[in-house]
């Protein structure tokens, strides 16, 4: 039986809050699991999430 892949994690940080930006960023944002500044929260690394991460990029930190 072959080994399973233990799928790639990245950390993100919300760095600046969301307020006075699109709600659809604030749903993103929200989506993403983050609710405080500075919480930190790692997700599967994922063409989905990527897209998430692009769009909010200038409110967040992404860690390997």
């Amino acid at each position: 039986m072959p080994k399973a892949k233990t799928p790639k994690m990245i950390q993100v940080t919300l760095v600046r809050s969301p307020i006075g930006f699109e709600q659809s960023q604030k749903d993103t944002v929200k989506a993403l699991g983050l609710r405080k500044l500075n919480q930190t929260v790692e997700k599967e690394d994922s063409p989905a999430i990527r897209g998430m991460l692009n769009k909010v990029s200038h409110l967040v930190v992404v860690e390997e």
